[in-house]
């Protein structure tokens, strides 16, 4: 098994330095950066950028569908006909939004170590102290906010949706399930599809928090870099430029998914 994974690690290894923009065989780095502080090697500050794009994407992609689902429940909650489920609801958002994003990161990357490790002291635990993955503490705070936010947009887009529409669904004898799945999420994607283009694009920037906590995305790979060549405005301006290349890539993206999204409803 361990033989497995550790094949399984290779072939992706390899499989994100072959399409690795950076400094991957057609990467820009590889070949306009040689003989610069953004040569790919020993020789500068390539491969270290060119991870930090890396982790700054993977945070973001992973996030997204994360805070997505937990947005919805949250937005089916705020919604229920059930009072502690919409008060609930309602606590969960007002928390999330009240907090600045880096305390809410602070809370569960330092919070977390410090309930699992009080759990297991209570369990009889004489081991080392326990320490959350950075990747995953940033992920869950990031998910949280996220869905924090993304709870009010899907909100506003299912009261935007007539109350025919579930008369309709009860008319022709669909369970609760299937109205929603078949005649109000198409709705609903198409209504909140603006303002979660919105969300994305802040939480891309957003990501920019993990850094923080050490983990290596963009900002804390520019960061070390300044820090050992002296380079702050050249290492600076760089991460602005990463950071609007995909902000500008999400947009592009982005149009496509609107784009598709009213011609499916136009075929509806």
């Amino acid at each position: 098994m361990g033989g497995l994974f550790s094949a399984l690690g290779s072939f992706w290894s390899s499989l994100v330095h072959i399409f690795d923009p950076l400094c991957g065989p057609v990467g820009i780095f590889a070949w306009f950066g040689q003989s610069t502080l953004l040569a790919c090697g020993d020789t500068g500050w390539g491969d270290e950028i060119a991870l930090g794009l890396q982790v700054t994407v993977s945070v973001a992609i992973v996030t997204l569908p994360i805070g997505l689902a937990i947005g919805f429940l949250v937005a089916l909650g705020q919604q229920s006909e059930e009072k502690p489920l919409r008060l609930a609801a309602g606590i969960y958002t007002t928390i999330f939004r009240g907090l600045p994003e880096l305390l809410t990161l602070f809370i569960i990357y330092y919070g977390m170590q410090m309930l699992i490790q009080s759990l297991l002291i209570f369990v009889g635990y004489d081991g080392p102290p326990v320490e959350i993955n950075a990747f995953l503490a940033g992920v869950i705070a990031l998910s949280v906010v996220f869905s924090a936010y993304c709870s009010e947009v899907l909100l506003s887009a299912f009261r935007a949706i007539p109350k025919g529409q579930y008369e309709a669904g009860d008319a022709l004898g669909l369970h609760h399930g299937r109205t929603l799945r078949l005649i109000i999420l198409p709705q609903l994607v198409r209504i909140a599809l603006p303002g979660l283009t919105n969300l994305w694009m802040v939480l891309l920037k957003d990501t920019s928090y993990v850094s923080i906590i050490s983990l290596a995305d963009i900002l804390r790979q520019t960061s070390v870099a300044v820090r050992v060549t002296k380079e702050p405005f050249f290492f600076y301006g760089l991460a602005c430029c990463l950071y609007l290349v995909l902000a500008v890539l999400s947009s592009f993206l982005l149009v496509y998914v609107e784009r598709w999204a009213k011609r499916s409803e136009i075929r509806r």
